[in-house]
């Protein structure tokens, strides 16, 4: 049943951005957990919570992100190799420096919005209004977040000189 009113053809390059932004948060969700357990020093109390909150966050995303995809249609990608490799986002690997961490939270969250953007043009291009206000709101989210992110560095580098 066609029940959105669109062709398979149609939805092909949103399903494939869909899925690559499902790879990314995965990614992002796996750096920001790493984050959380290993953050410590004077900004233990105020990351560690953020972090949390964060990939919390990441994780509702994802499930709305796969069942978006589940909606139009295909199928999520849905193993780590996968995402590993489909992903604009790397691994963060090991990260002692709290304003590190927060660097690559930021540099994460410019991929993720440059997918998102990449989305909502495709979805764009084919009417697909449910998926761009979903990302549009996941992307007014994320630009609010990176804002945050950035005042918080600046004060960092600011109170270090």
């Amino acid at each position: 049943m066609n029940y959105l009113g669109k062709t398979r053809d149609e939805l092909q390059g949103t399903a494939y951005e869909l899925n690559t932004l499902l790879a990314n948060y995965h990614i992002y969700y796996q750096n920001l957990r790493n984050f959380h357990w290993n953050v410590d020093g004077v900004h233990f109390f105020d990351l560690h919570e953020k972090f949390e909150e964060m990939y919390n966050s990441a994780q509702e995303n994802i499930d709305e992100v796969a069942e978006r995809i589940l909606t139009l249609r295909f199928a999520p990608l849905s193993n780590m190799s996968e995402y590993i490799k489909e992903a604009s986002i790397e691994e963060a690997g090991t990260v002692e420096d709290p304003a590190k961490m927060v660097e690559m939270v930021l540099e994460n969250h410019g991929k993720l919005i440059k997918n998102m953007r990449s989305l909502i043009k495709a979805a764009d291009s084919v009417n697909d209004e449910g998926t761009i206000d979903l990302i549009g709101a996941m992307l007014r989210d994320k630009e609010k977040e990176s804002w945050m992110f950035d005042a918080w560095a600046a004060n960092k580098l600011a109170t270090a000189q």
